[in-house]
């Protein structure tokens, strides 16, 4: 579209120019000149009405959905570690720019404003550390409110609203926890927690779908990702829930008497195998195609996969924690080391306490004080294709002269400041007592 617009200009502003030079055109060029120029006019009278389609398709939205006079929390719970939207799914029409606020609590003295207004956005979530602040893991688009990689305390209440204090819509967000997480192997005979039932409620496991197969042409595995829900009908009637008396187990629409209970139930993952064919690629041309056997036969290493390989080096002994490049928690994602496959019935985080190499629940591999044996090419699977590797390779750490000012000396220093003086001050009190023990005998003599 800005192609055909802009064409048509530029030949109209030329044409124009070369009659203020006074040349004369050929009459097949200003024929052809005056149809490109007419077919660039419809184009861009199409996307005009094509935009103002698209715009009042877009008002359209605010228009239907009207604010509640009263303001409710719709009810949301993710695992922690997952990039969760929020839409502000009501405005007024004149309001071109939101304000989103959090607050911890209902009623709460402590509120954080969410806005992009002084520049504070995030642009690239890679660049994002976990366990950082909320302040510096969002961003406000088309109205919505994005938080990368949410933690256990980013649950909370969200608004959407205006610099003013108008507020629109509402959130109940529930960020449950990794670290308690249960984890079943179904093709062990492994099972899901039971429900539980008591007097005025009950405790259940919600599962969202099955991944996709995270490997291809070889055996890959399926994870599905539990959240903890309660039903109830003591719930809050301010907050809405997609089921009727059923919520997120740390939605604050739970009365406190029973928050308790929801806390002990824990978010669960189900590991399931599976298989699923390769998409057909275009086949190498029969050339290439004889030349990569003659390769191969005469002795040298077969093709490794066809995927972007970055090279790292890593210091002996120290750990190291390897992202897929633009995966995410809830996606299907798998490891390699060189032909070895890392399933997460073998590698999955908490499976051996001794683990030294182990995936956790957000797709990382893990490498506890890495060794020279640990050199190798590690291949990333996404969504059950391969998409990226990483050749590495262990070297010694080069020694450095320390400094007063390092963190490891000034640690160093004060334990054994406070060791010199606890021993001090054992040596001292057992001292005074032998003192006091002396005195007390000469007394009782005399």
């Amino acid at each position: 579209m800005e192609l055909s617009a802009g064409c048509p200009i530029a030949q109209h502003n030329t044409w124009k120019g070369s009659r203020a030079a006074g040349r004369v055109l050929e009459p097949v060029s200003q024929t052809t000149g005056m149809e490109t120029w007419l077919l660039g006019a419809v184009l861009l009278y199409m996307a005009d009405v094509l935009h103002s389609y698209a715009v009042e398709e877009k008002d359209d939205v605010f228009r239907r959905m009207v604010c509640p006079a009263f303001l409710m929390f719709d009810n949301a719970a993710y695992l922690a570690d997952m990039t969760f939207e929020l839409p502000c799914n009501c405005k007024p029409e004149e309001v071109s720019n939101v304000v989103w606020y959090f607050q911890k609590s209902m009623g709460g003295h402590e509120t954080t404003v969410l806005t992009d207004f002084s520049g504070n956005m995030v642009l690239d979530s890679g660049h994002i550390h976990v366990g950082s602040d909320v302040l510096k893991r969002f961003t406000i688009r088309m109205f919505s409110l994005i938080i990368f990689r949410a933690q256990e305390s980013d649950s909370g209440h969200y608004i959407c609203g205006t610099k003013k204090g108008d507020f629109f819509y509402g959130y109940d967000v529930d960020v449950q926890p990794t670290k308690r997480i249960t984890v079943a192997f179904l093709d062990e005979g492994q099972h899901v927690q039971d429900d539980y039932t008591g007097k005025a409620f009950s405790v259940f496991t919600t599962f969202w779908d099955w991944t996709k197969c995270d490997r291809c042409g070889v055996r890959g595995e399926q994870r599905r990702i539990g959240l903890c829900y309660m039903q109830s009908t003591r719930l809050h009637p301010r907050y809405r829930t997609v089921l009727h008396n059923v919520t997120s187990c740390g939605s604050r629409a739970v009365p406190p008497r029973f928050q308790r209970s929801g806390r002990r139930w824990k978010p669960e993952v189900a590991i399931r195998s599976c298989t699923t064919p390769c998409e057909q690629e275009d086949n190498p041309q029969e050339g290439v195609q004889a030349i990569s056997n003659i390769i191969h036969k005469l002795g040298q290493k077969p093709w490794l996969p066809n995927v972007p390989t970055q090279y790292y080096k890593h210091p002996l002994g120290r750990d190291l924690v390897i992202a897929c490049p633009r995966a995410r928690p809830e996606h299907a994602v798998a490891w390699d080391w060189d032909s070895v496959r890392l399933y997460r019935s073998r590698y999955l985080v908490g499976v051996n306490r001794t683990m030294r190499v182990f995936i956790d629940h957000g797709n990382h591999l893990h490498i506890r004080r890495v060794r020279f044996s640990d050199r190798g090419t590690y291949f990333c699977w996404r969504e059950g294709k391969l998409v990226a590797g990483l050749r590495l390779t262990v070297s010694y750490e080069s020694k450095s002269r320390r400094k007063l000012t390092d963190p490891e000396t000034i640690y160093i220093l004060k334990a054994i400041s406070v060791s010199y003086i606890l021993i001090g001050a054992i040596f001292f009190s057992i001292h005074l007592s032998r003192c006091c023990w002396r005195m007390l005998r000469s007394s009782a003599r005399t």
